[in-house]
């Protein structure tokens, strides 16, 4: 109760001594009052705000070397007057969906000329109503004033993603190797997901540089798209697979190439004795260059060792 009764004292003090002020001195003739006068009752936020990299005078155009709290929030005049009344005459970064392009147009009124911001408009997440403040704070000491690091931020709203990444095979994001933005553009990108290439093999090709040839046998699945045969974030099955081996082969290969062959591998093959020989292994014992080789005549053809 005395605790209440302290804030209460103290705003009715602030409030007689605005009254007291002429106009001028409390606030600017466009309706500033300054980071001292948010301070007084906002002083949590204004202790967070201290420490983060908008605070900092040096930095062209940041909130410290404009209006401060008012850069983002607004002119705080209306709001002193009405004793701190909640939405009255203040911007108010708030949960609501509706609000998003209004939250991230006050960011853009800044960082709007940022080179990393120039294909925001594309962007699949200011389409889904993301704004600026779901990743980002003003009020924060962090690299890029983010509210978490990656890939934690990430799948806060991709949870089929970070269920993937948990799986047996992943590409190594939850060990801190790769990043969820050294594969996407967050900021918006002209490809498919918002990925920092042209498409799904130039980005590949990144990192896996000895699977783009060019060969003198190229495989057809290889050279169209690295997600016919894998998966992204996460399998149960080895090297990212998105089937198991032979039924993945088998998707586009059928059994004239051996046969008697049947689907699969745990049953006796029927035929020839050579077609017996394959009983219980996979494809990739014999087809070992599955990406493409250049080996001579019919066995770089077909992959062969």
């Amino acid at each position: 109760m005395r605790k209440y009764l302290t804030y209460f004292c103290f705003i009715l003090i602030l409030f007689f001594l605005l009254e007291a002020l002429p106009p001028r001195e409390v606030r600017g003739s466009d309706g500033i009052v300054g980071m001292e006068i948010c301070k007084g009752c906002h002083e949590d936020h204004y202790n967070s705000y201290m420490k983060s990299i908008h605070a900092k005078k040096g930095i062209p155009n940041s909130p410290a070397s404009k209006d401060a709290c008012e850069t983002c929030h607004g002119p705080g005049a209306a709001h002193v007057e009405k004793a701190g009344e909640r939405g009255v005459g203040i911007f108010i970064f708030g949960k609501r969906i509706e609000e998003a392009r209004a939250k991230s147009a006050k960011c853009l009124s800044c960082h709007g000329e940022s080179r990393d911001l120039s294909l925001w408009d594309l962007s699949k997440h200011k389409v889904s109503e993301v704004s600026c403040d779901n990743c980002h704070t003003v009020h924060s000491g962090t690299r890029k004033n983010l509210k978490a690091a990656q890939p934690d931020l990430c799948n806060i709203c991709h949870r089929s993603i970070r269920a993937q990444q948990n799986k047996q095979s992943y590409h190594p994001i939850r060990t801190g190797k790769l990043k969820c933005t050294d594969c996407h553009d967050h900021h918006g990108g002209f490809g498919q997901h918002m990925i920092k290439a042209h498409s799904v093999n130039d980005l590949c090709y990144k990192c896996h540089a000895d699977k783009r040839g060019p060969f003198m046998w190229p495989h057809p699945p290889v050279v169209e798209n690295c997600l016919s045969c894998h998966t992204a974030h996460g399998s149960n099955i080895s090297k990212l697979l998105v089937s198991r081996v032979p039924q993945l082969c088998q998707a586009c290969h059928d059994w004239t190439r051996h046969p008697g062959t049947i689907v699969t591998q745990f049953e006796t093959f029927r035929g020839a004795s050579s077609s017996n020989r394959m009983f219980a292994h996979s494809c990739l014992n014999c087809h070992f260059t599955i990406h493409g080789t250049n080996g001579p005549s019919l066995r770089g053809r077909y992959h062969v060792r």
